[in-house]
């Protein structure tokens, strides 16, 4: 025979209070004295009642769940975002509800809209331009960027963009390196502000910097554009990648075509992914603290629940990762 499970009504007789006194208890909307909280927590214990998380959000109209976009799960960057946020929703009592986007910027939109409406409040990663994002402000929800956004009065998080790749500039010249190629991505609203970083570096130093682009963020990107940056008429010392995908998947195609990392070629990313630490050669690459960001993102989110929004953009140091995938130039 089924067990019939206690209702909220069971705990009011139990504990002698009324059945909305329970509901107040049990939704955190009001503190009752010390005797008639012990009152409650006993009964609630006893029957092994449980609050049923949809009536709940049917009366509060809180869900406790917050919404989570982002560009491709298969990014261990957007993995470690993801990390760093459930961690603190967690601590905060909230279930994180993920939206994988699939790099696919025509399905941005539909998507975060269906999950505007069956959560608190977002923290969404996209690539839309900030004057093609302006419908976000009329989702009527708490939101938080994951980048830098001008136009927008949405609070944000991100990184230094121009510094990591100015920082990467400068250590492969100091290695003595003078032909750098950056591959970048550059559907990225991100891929310009790191163009621009690398190549304020070389200007001080009268030197070009090579742009690529790789038609993806991914490693078979990367693999993809190896022979056409290194067999091209301008082969470089150096290369920049947009991320340590990229890059991983360019040293993979790299050794295939017998060029060796380092000694013909340095290769450098940006993320600071797990992978490249157990690449061969590890990879040299700039920490962007990724967990963090996800974790920054997440406290932003449940302040503006609370009611202390804060429009601005917290910024991240990017933090240079020296391994063996750069080395001196051979002249």
């Amino acid at each position: 025979m089924k067990k019939i499970s206690p209702t909220i009504r069971d705990v009011a007789a139990a504990a002698g209070v009324s059945v909305a006194t329970v509901s107040k208890y049990m939704n955190g909307a009001q503190r009752f004295s010390a005797p008639v909280e012990a009152k409650l927590k006993a009964a609630i214990a006893e029957l092994g009642y449980r609050s049923n998380p949809l009536a709940r959000s049917m009366i509060t109209g809180r869900t406790r769940t917050i919404g989570l976009t982002i560009l491709d799960i298969s990014n261990p960057h957007f993995t470690n975002v993801v990390k760093g946020a459930n961690r603190i929703a967690l601590r905060h009592d909230y279930t994180l509800l993920l939206v994988d986007t699939d790099e696919n910027q025509a399905r941005e939109r539909p998507l975060i809209e269906a999950l505007a409406q069956r959560v608190d409040g977002l923290i969404v990663s996209s690539r839309m331009p900030d004057e093609e994002s302006q419908w976000m402000l009329d989702l009527d929800k708490p939101l938080v960027l994951l980048r830098r956004s001008e136009g927008l009065p949405i609070p944000s998080v991100g990184i230094d963009n121009r510094l990591a790749a100015y920082m990467l500039a400068r250590h492969l010249l100091n290695l003595g390196h003078r032909h750098i190629a950056y591959l970048g991505f550059g559907q990225a609203r991100i891929n310009d502000e790191r163009i621009r970083g690398a190549r304020e570096c070389l200007d001080e130093v009268g030197l070009a910097l090579d742009v690529h682009d790789a038609h993806a963020p991914t490693a078979h990107a990367g693999e993809h554009a190896c022979s056409r940056v290194m067999l091209g008429p301008r082969r470089p010392q150096a290369v920049i990648c947009y991320n340590d995908l990229i890059a991983l998947g360019f040293m993979k195609e790299a050794a295939s075509l017998g060029i060796r990392v380092p000694q013909d070629v340095s290769v450098t990313g940006v993320d600071n992914v797990p992978y490249g630490e157990y690449a061969a050669p590890a990879l040299t690459t700039v920490d962007i603290q990724s967990e963090k960001m996800g974790e920054l993102a997440m406290q932003k989110l449940i302040d503006a629940l609370a009611g202390h929004a804060e429009i601005g953009h917290s910024m991240f140091e990017p933090r240079l990762i020296v391994r063996d995938s750069t080395a001196a130039a051979s002249h």
